[in-house]
């Protein structure tokens, strides 16, 4: 090593100048992907591939070269950007151009052909894209339509299963070079922690959360074999998973008629409510910065509204997928969404403007610290706000009947569960099986025995049918073609209710967690501002801090938020089976 490559101000220069050129590609990538994502052709395929690569290899080079540096005489600010620089890709591509173009290939092909999907149900000759074939799921009863439907989405992912294979591959060969065993290792080191420490932490969480969802489960497949009968549905065994209203079984809200307590009454409609005002998908937008704004936040600028896609075009093939976008890292913010006039669509909106205001308040800050504080921070921000659309905020802006009593009150956080605390074992399983995909603990043939062995252990459910080892059910799930790690979406669900316990007692409110709103609270504002705009710049237990006045990530503001329906449940649950019979619970 050189004295100049030692030396603090080499660093420095090497660091400014590793910035502006990472900026100027990811600038240059960002925009080839939004045109890919929302024009889906092999030109445009070809060009978002070409311009990852770019970023990939332009930001691996610049890790490799940042390790040459002595740490000893580097400043706080230069290692962590140092660190930051070999953590800031979810794919590492390898050195080699040839086998790097490979693998982005790759990447865009699964992905584009995910986009493409379609599959018509029997009976029927259009074939459905994912909205549709979701639609039925959510809406439809008959067990054997609900069935057909999940197996010929699911069907896609054979298809991708070379593709995938080869993937898993090169993306370890890259992360290697990089000095991590493999990609899953790569990922897990994102969190201020060794990556062992990261799966304690996880596993932690989701013991804290586990007796909640095993009661939550319970529940569930008691009512639902009282719908289909104990054939289909066997008390004390997994629930079968084309019965639970969502093509992966993540989320569990669509089922709410079929599961809300007997004498609750009708369950409130947000969907009927907001097509009764008559609004447009944009209108929906709306809605979502009015609450941000709410909190002394700068509402969108004119660009947002002039490039987002709000709808699903009708002349090409789109990713529907929502998502959220900050293209130039300063203020073209953006959103991608083929919005649909439903309650769930309305809280997705405000998710995503969640990704947009926390892209917006970093802005400011070194381009290596333009990020959430960990990738779990950056999906919680909007699902944080969504927690304040109580029916109270909802009658204050005309979209529900604020009305409220003891049964009204468990069919309102039985929603809220069905939604957020089903999802925390799938939020888990996605990653944790990749991990072992990675690690080369599942070979290519049991990929897919493997896959339903841990849905079957954390969340309980099962397949309709026999699925065969040749199928690729995980490839079903958009984050895995396209190289998205999930666990940031188990975090985002702890992390969550814990922002809004400190936010809610920001804003001076009383009374039950689940209840509070902080829409136009700039006490509260000033709290969420505070800690979005530190982005990347400090460990992620100071900016929790900053929000909570914790440095530990807790489920406990989870339990306490449905602590009524906790309590609701257990009663319900007496003399039944709780867990499955494979020996969980």
């Amino acid at each position: 090593m050189t004295a100049e490559q030692s030396s603090p101000e080499s660093a420095a220069a090497f660091l400014d100048r590793t910035e502006r050129d990472l900026l100027v590609l990811t600038i240059e990538s960002s925009r080839a992907d939004w045109v890919y994502a929302t024009h889906i052709t092999d030109d445009t395929e070809a060009l978002s591939a070409l311009t990852l690569t770019r970023v990939l290899q332009a930001t691996a080079r610049a890790a490799k070269a940042g390790v040459r540096f002595d740490r000893s005489r580097l400043s706080a600010d230069e290692l962590r950007k140092i660190d930051l620089l070999r953590l800031s890709m979810p794919l590492a591509a390898p050195s080699d151009p040839v086998l790097a173009e490979e693998l982005t290939r790759l990447v865009a092909s699964m992905s584009g052909k995910y986009g493409k999907a379609r599959y018509a149900p029997r009976g029927t000759t259009e074939p459905l894209d994912l909205q549709g074939l979701s639609r039925i799921l959510a809406e439809r009863r008959d067990p054997a339509q609900l069935k057909d439907v999940w197996e010929g989405w699911h069907g896609f992912g054979r298809t991708i299963r070379p593709e995938f294979v080869r993937y898993v591959e090169l993306a370890n060969q890259g992360a290697r070079e990089l000095d991590f065993d493999d990609t899953g290792a790569m990922w897990r080191s994102k969190y201020d922690m060794p990556p062992a420490d990261l799966e304690r932490e996880v596993t932690r969480l989701w013991e804290q959360v586990r007796p909640f969802y095993l009661e939550l489960h319970a529940y569930v497949r008691r009512r639902l074999g009282e719908r289909y009968g104990t054939d289909l549905v066997p008390q004390g065994g997994p629930i079968p998973a084309h019965l639970l209203g969502n093509m992966w079984s993540q989320s569990w809200e669509n089922i709410l008629p079929l599961v809300a307590p007997k004498d609750a009454g009708a369950p409130p409609d947000l969907t009927a409510a907001l097509v009764r005002t008559r609004v447009d998908p944009k209108g929906m937008v709306r809605f979502a910065e009015r609450f941000f704004v709410s909190l002394g936040l700068p509402p969108l600028p004119p660009s947002f509204w002039e490039r987002s896609m709000f709808t699903k075009p009708r002349d090409r093939e789109v990713i529907c997928h929502a998502s959220a976008w900050d293209l130039d890292f300063v203020d073209d913010l953006r959103i991608k969404m083929c919005i649909e006039i439903t309650g769930e669509d309305f809280r997705t909106i405000h998710h995503e403007l969640g990704h947009n205001y926390y892209q917006r308040a970093y802005a400011g800050q070194p381009f290596l610290y333009r990020d959430g504080a960990h990738d779990g921070f950056h999906e919680a921000i909007g699902d944080t706000i969504a927690l304040s659309v109580t029916p109270g905020y909802l009658t204050s802006i005309d979209l529900g009947d604020a009305t409220s009593g003891a049964d009204r009150t468990i069919t309102d956080l039985l929603a809220v569960a069905l939604e957020k605390v089903a999802f925390l074992p799938f939020g888990f399983a996605i990653d944790a099986w990749r991990w072992r995909v990675f690690a080369g603990a599942v070979a290519p043939e049991a990929y897919n025995p493997s896959w339903w062995a841990m849905r079957r252990d954390l969340q309980g459910i099962e397949p309709p049918g026999v699925r065969a080892p040749t199928e690729f059910d995980a490839g079903a799930k958009a984050h895995v073609p396209s190289n998205v790690p999930y666990l940031r979406y188990f975090l985002a669900h702890i992390l969550q209710f814990q922002f809004h316990r400190a936010l809610v007692r920001e804003a001076g409110l009383s009374g039950p967690l689940h209840a509070a709103s902080i829409f136009g609270s700039h006490a509260a504002g000033r709290r969420l501002a505070e800690m979005l705009a530190l982005g990347q710049s400090r460990p992620w237990p100071d900016a929790l801090a900053a929000c909570t006045g914790e440095s530990t990530m807790d489920g406990g503001a989870l339990l306490e938020y449905f602590a009524p329906l906790r309590a609701w449940l257990r009663e319900e649950n007496r003399g039944h089976p709780v867990g499955w019979s494979d020996g969980s619970g």
